[in-house]
């Protein structure tokens, strides 16, 4: 076995998390986003890649929150993946008024002026065959998440001087890529983290049909997997969240029809009620104690004013046994949300029961010596066993505590 493994978050991780909590319906930048650039312990020298701002994005609308320029970083693809394309959506929460909104707009989350000039490519975006078996030589373009909607609101808010505007955004991104060679791929895959997860979901079958049919085409959602549940107190904080997303930033309209033609657009901002719908191969990551979900809406401050949960949020080993009996309650929502899901032949999952959030762009839980595994297969060759179609990939691990090979995070 390998050793258990505890990571814990930094202290200016921790103000973030603070942050967020005394705010939560307000403001969702979440801490854990924060982890995104988190130093390794695999690769200390990672590649620094470059913004891209999309000139021509201006003209159609295509703006940040604040009205910049959208961006992504792309490394260039060469030999055997000079035509193979890897599009990860950047997370990173979501705004669900206008005071939030205005908040984010100051932010990298809301404006390319705040962005990094250059961020670190690790994990699925490593151009180390060591570290990113099947997918290092690709073109690898990490498009930057700076709408606050999960890139599908269409909408704005003159008054506040807000541009809601992710679906263009989204389009005016791809349209430029395929200008830049990705119109020539023979292989794509678009994939995301947390809130790019749940954008990776949205935009399957739509970006499936900007390639010809005789292009191999998939998805992959990481930490996208978020669920309808009801938290400790009984109410429904991210439904309540979610609601005031697609209310505020014109959502509905770019949402799947096959689910609003029957569920409110709340609704069909929530994965379980599209997965099954999607025609796409998609492979679903996601921790089966997400992180994120625990802690901004499973068991919010809001929604715990005596704290009761508050040490078993910050570190699951602190957790009563009613506390993880209430989790495993979840864990089995999320494997109930992906039955139908799981029974198409085309579509993978690795549903891994650690507490964590995003593994596939972090080096040390995407491909590393001590790597998290379900049944001696780590995440990287999950994925690219799948991609390829070296084999069938529907892992899912059975339940805590017995998996020792987690990444754990812990906060303090």
């Amino acid at each position: 076995m390998k050793p258990f493994a505890v990571w814990v978050v930094s202290a200016f991780a921790f103000v973030q998390l603070v942050t967020s909590f005394l705010d939560f319906n307000e403001t969702e930048l979440s801490f854990l986003e924060s982890l995104e650039y988190g130093a390794s312990k695999i690769n200390y020298n990672p590649l620094m890649v470059g913004l891209t701002l999309i000139h021509t994005a201006g003209a159609k609308g295509a703006v940040c929150l604040d009205g910049t320029l959208p961006g992504y970083h792309w490394h260039r693809g060469y030999g055997s993946g000079s035509n193979s394309w890897l599009i990860q959506l950047e997370g990173g929460g979501w705004c669900n008024n206008i005071r939030t909104c205005v908040y984010r707009k100051k932010s990298r989350r809301g404006s390319s002026m705040y962005m990094e000039k250059e961020i670190p490519f690790t994990g699925i975006l490593s151009e180390k065959a060591e570290e990113n078996p099947d997918f290092f030589n690709w073109n690898r373009v990490k498009l930057r998440y700076c709408d606050g909607a999960s890139f599908t609101g269409d909408s704005e808010n003159k008054a506040a001087q807000l541009q809601f505007r992710g679906q263009r955004i989204w389009l005016a991104a791809m349209e430029d890529l395929m200008s830049k060679g990705m119109r020539h791929a023979n292989q794509a895959l678009l994939s995301g983290c947390s809130a790019g997860g749940l954008a990776a979901i949205l935009h399957c079958d739509e970006f499936r049909n900007m390639f010809p049919r005789n292009t191999r085409v998939k998805c992959l959602s990481d930490a996208g997997l978020f669920l309808d549940t009801v938290d400790v107190s009984g109410g429904r904080t991210l439904r309540s969240m979610y609601s005031g997303v697609v209310g505020l930033q014109g959502v509905q309209h770019n949402l799947p029809r096959i689910c609003t033609n029957h569920l409110d657009p709340t609704s069909c901002f929530f994965p379980q009620n599209l997965i099954s719908h999607i025609q796409t191969p998609l492979f679903i990551l996601n921790a089966a104690y997400d992180s994120w979900q625990i802690q901004s809406s499973i068991a919010p401050p809001s929604a715990d004013p005596h704290g009761y949960w508050h040490d078993c949020r910050l570190n699951h080993a602190k957790c009563t046994p009613s506390q993880i009996r209430f989790l495993q309650g979840f864990r089995v929502q999320m494997l109930n949300a992906i039955k139908g899901f799981a029974m198409s032949r085309q579509n993978g999952l690795f549903i891994n029961s650690c507490f964590a959030h995003c593994q596939s762009e972090r080096q040390d839980t995407w491909f590393a010596d001590d790597s998290p595994e379900i049944r001696n297969k780590p995440i990287a060759i999950a994925v690219g066993d799948w991609y390829f179609d070296r084999a069938g990939v529907k892992s899912i691990d059975c339940a805590y505590p017995c998996d020792k090979t987690c990444h754990n995070l812990v906060f303090r």
